[in-house]
C-alpha cells in the first residue's frame, strides 16, 4: 500500500510542476478539444508533402461536403486529440505526396503542431503520433479529371 501512496504523490507532483499560463491564481481558461484539432489540422495541411488528411471514408465524406455550396470545409478531419487541464495529446491520420520523404514530413508537422497548439492554446503537447495511411500518386489524378469533366444526367 505504501507503493500506491508514493505512485500517486510523484503522478501529483509531476501534474504539479507542469506550469501553465490556463491555471493561474486569478482563474482558469479552457481549451476545447475542437479548437486544439482545427488549429492542428490547419497547421499539417499547411506542411509540404501533406497531399489530405484522414482515412478514405473521412476524404471521401470531406469532397462530398466540399461540394456543397456554403458548406464550411472540415479541417479538422484526421485529426484526434486527447487533452487535460494543462497538456494535450495529439493523433493525426494523413496522406503523403509521392516523392517526399514521409519522415521529413513527419518532422515538419510535430515541430508546426507542437509551435501552433502550444503558442495557441498555452497547452503543453507532450506527443503528436502520426499514421500515414496512403501515398497518393500524380496518376490517380489523371484518372480523376474525366470523372469530373464528364457530362451530368439529368
Amino acid at each position: 500500500m505504501p507503493e500506491a501512496q508514493q505512485s500517486t504523490a510523484t503522478e501529483q507532483k509531476t501534474n504539479d510542476s507542469v506550469r501553465s499560463p490556463l491555471v493561474t491564481d486569478m482563474g482558469n481558461t479552457t481549451i476545447a478539444e475542437n479548437v486544439v484539432a482545427k488549429l492542428t489540422g490547419i497547421t499539417a495541411r499547411e506542411v509540404p508533402g501533406v497531399y489530405g488528411m484522414g482515412n478514405a471514408a473521412r476524404r471521401a465524406f470531406d469532397t462530398l461536403t466540399d461540394r456543397i455550396p456554403g458548406s464550411q470545409t472540415n479541417v479538422s478531419g484526421g485529426v484526434s486529440v486527447e487533452k487535460g487541464e494543462k497538456q494535450t495529446a495529439i493523433d493525426l491520420t494523413i496522406v503523403v505526396e509521392y516523392g517526399t520523404s514521409i519522415v521529413d514530413v513527419a518532422e515538419a508537422i510535430r515541430r508546426n503542431v507542437v509551435r501552433a497548439v502550444e503558442q495557441g492554446t498555452g497547452l503543453q503537447v507532450v506527443e503528436v503520433n502520426i499514421d500515414v495511411t496512403d501515398v497518393h500518386l500524380p496518376e490517380e489524378d489523371d484518372e480523376e479529371a474525366p470523372a469530373k469533366d464528364s457530362p451530368e444526367l439529368n
